[in-house]
């Protein structure tokens, strides 16, 4: 009973974490630039701690998809476990630690860059895993194209911050957490129809079984 709820759990904190976010940079000071200003830089001179909460939020969504997926038997034993389990934490983390001093914004930096690489490093070996495994086919295409996106955009990224100077880095890395967190949408959707489709079916089959008994008698 317990691992129906891992579903909605995750299903639900992801949802809540995006909503969050664009809802705080919409509604946020005019004078920051997200366009060029990192996720962290952009949560330590706003101040209202909405894009820190929607980050632990996102951290522990993920933790809920991990633990609901090895409920189910998905193939996420080993590295990819260890991986989505890194992003988490460092999600988690880059939401607890505050921001101000040198050193912590360098451990911002080195928990973001955890988070960013950590996703698509499960999903590549993810993807060839839940292949095999029918019940996972039908969210193989959306991840290889998402895992595809992912290393674009970890490539973009890498060159951005480095012979870029870190122009447009703030969008870039906006778009790699949309791909990555995209990625997260969709397996918890898988997770959501393999855990709630069983039990949908049956109180359908259930009411139409009582629905032609009444009308037979």
């Amino acid at each position: 009973m317990v691992k129906r709820f891992y579903p909605l759990l995750a299903g639900g904190g992801i949802l809540l974490a995006v909503v969050t976010v664009v809802a705080a940079q919409v509604s946020g000071d005019s004078s920051l630039d997200p366009v060029s200003m990192t996720i962290s830089e952009y949560a330590a001179r706003d101040g209202g701690g909405a894009v820190e909460a929607a980050m632990a939020v996102l951290g522990l969504a993920s933790l809920a998809l991990l633990a609901g997926m090895r409920a189910v038997g998905a193939p996420v034993h080993g590295w990819p476990g260890r991986l989505i389990g890194l992003w988490s934490a460092s999600l988690i983390g880059a939401a607890v630690v505050p921001s101000g001093a040198v050193w912590q914004g360098d451990l911002h930096g080195v928990l973001s860059a955890a988070a960013f690489v950590s996703v698509p490093a499960a999903t590549i070996q993810l993807v060839g895993r839940l292949g095999q495994d029918e019940r996972w086919t039908a969210a193989v295409r959306p991840l290889e194209w998402l895992t595809l996106a992912s290393g674009l955009g970890l490539a973009a990224i890498t060159y951005v911050a480095l012979p870029g100077h870190g122009v447009m880095i703030g969008l870039v890395e906006r778009l790699l957490l949309t791909a990555e967190v995209a990625v997260l949408g969709v397996l918890a959707v898988r997770l959501l129809q393999l855990t709630w489709g069983p039990v949908l079916r049956e109180r359908i089959d259930g009411r139409r079984a009582v629905r032609d008994f009444l009308v037979h008698r």
